[in-house]
């Protein structure tokens, strides 16, 4: 039997970045290996690496040393075009900050990223995530017009449209206040359920990191 190939395989990764004081290491020797269909929260305190880590995940930055397979596909392989296509097709965002185009409606916010990808079907598939999300009543709101709530589930909608097959959520609940915040997380789970999408958050919520099936603590550079 073929052992499956991890969704997100993480072998010895460094980052370092320059600073006024030197060279810093955010990242060092670090080994991840995250399963089809699995729920991970890495949790630590301000400042410890965790967004850096995402943005390694998702080829939006180059480690220093190390690689990062996707689906088996090592990110160093691909140029930048070729990492943006693999992210088109294989990744979801839910940010902190919501992350929408001011000047696009909430039903253009998700479209946008569906028609990049050239889907014949974007229309459809934007308005059923909309739906899915409970604001078919808000397709033509602008970002400044819909609550923190609101934002964040455009935002959820624009990352589970596609169908990837991972997402990858940053303090999703950050800008959020409680009540909020619990109903959006409710919200990422089931969705996550139906979608069998493999899940990878970063987070500082105690409450939120729970509700995953594993979680890791990033501290020193290092995963524990």
């Amino acid at each position: 039997m073929h052992t499956p190939v991890p969704v997100i395989e993480v072998t010895h990764l460094d980052k370092h970045v320059t600073s006024s004081e030197g060279e810093l290491t955010i990242l060092h020797a670090l080994d991840l290996r995250v399963e089809a269909g699995e729920t991970l929260a890495i949790v630590g305190a301000s400042g410890s690496g965790k967004s850096t880590l995402l943005g390694l995940l998702a080829g939006l930055d180059a480690p220093s040393e190390g690689q990062v397979c996707l689906n088996g596909v090592a990110l160093a392989t691909l140029d930048e075009d070729g990492r943006a296509a693999l992210r088109g097709r294989e990744i979801g965002f839910v940010f902190q900050s919501f992350q929408l185009l001011p000047a696009f409606t909430a039903l253009e916010n998700v479209l946008l990223p569906l028609e990049l990808a050239g889907r014949k079907d974007a229309p459809e598939l934007a308005l059923a995530a909309l739906q899915r999300v409970g604001l078919e009543r808000r397709l033509r709101h602008y970002p400044t017009q819909l609550s923190g709530g609101e934002q964040q589930r455009v935002a959820i909608a624009r990352a589970f449209a596609p169908g990837p097959r991972l997402l990858l959520a940053d303090e999703p609940t950050g800008n959020l206040d409680s009540a909020t915040g619990e109903r959006i997380i409710d919200l990422l789970f089931e969705l996550n359920r139906e979608a069998g999408t493999t899940l990878v958050l970063v987070t500082h919520d105690a409450a939120l990191a729970s509700r995953c099936g594993r979680i890791l603590k990033l501290e020193g550079g290092r995963l524990s």
